[in-house]
């Protein structure tokens, strides 16, 4: 059994986002000495490794609940894991391909500045407008991505 600060070592994980963690229900909530310290088992430490990876790897915390969920069904076939890691994939590939857009337009942008005074400024000029755009691109408030629902079941949470 390790304290909270050994485990947060250990996984890279901060402490309150470990606190943060058991109150989502992704861990559970570990045996209390007497005193009141947390004390985790070897296995709450692996399945923090798991959520640190998972995070690292930019999944939600929706899609690491279903990831744990359907790890601590070892008989389930993978195809559940596989759709989310598949969605996951197409998620980061669009916002590749936004980012390239958005890296084309600022490069344009950048290119077009003359050096003189900002009363002409090209960059301000496009800044200001975006007909001064050679392609759309989505504003934040269009950018804000639609939540998927990943496959879950009504398993508890236990890695």
């Amino acid at each position: 059994m390790l304290a909270i600060g050994t485990v947060a070592r250990r996984t890279g994980i901060k402490i309150p986002t470990i606190r943060f963690y058991e109150q989502e229900g992704l861990i559970e909530a570990p045996p209390r000495t007497e005193s009141g310290r947390r004390l985790y088992s070897a296995h709450a430490v692996r399945r923090l490794s798991f959520i640190r990876h998972a995070r690292d790897l930019g999944f939600e915390l929706d899609d690491v609940r279903s990831l744990l969920d359907l790890s601590d069904q070892p008989d389930r076939t993978c195809a559940d894991v596989d759709q989310i890691a598949r969605l996951h994939l197409d998620e980061v590939e669009a916002r590749i391909e936004r980012l390239r857009a958005l890296k084309r337009e600022l490069t344009r942008i950048v290119s077009s500045c003359a050096g003189g005074k900002t009363a002409e400024c090209r960059i301000i000029e496009a800044l200001a407008d975006h007909e001064h755009c050679a392609a759309p691109h989505p504003t934040p408030a269009k950018a804000v991505k639609k939540r998927r629902k990943s496959p879950k079941s009504s398993k508890k949470h236990r890695m």
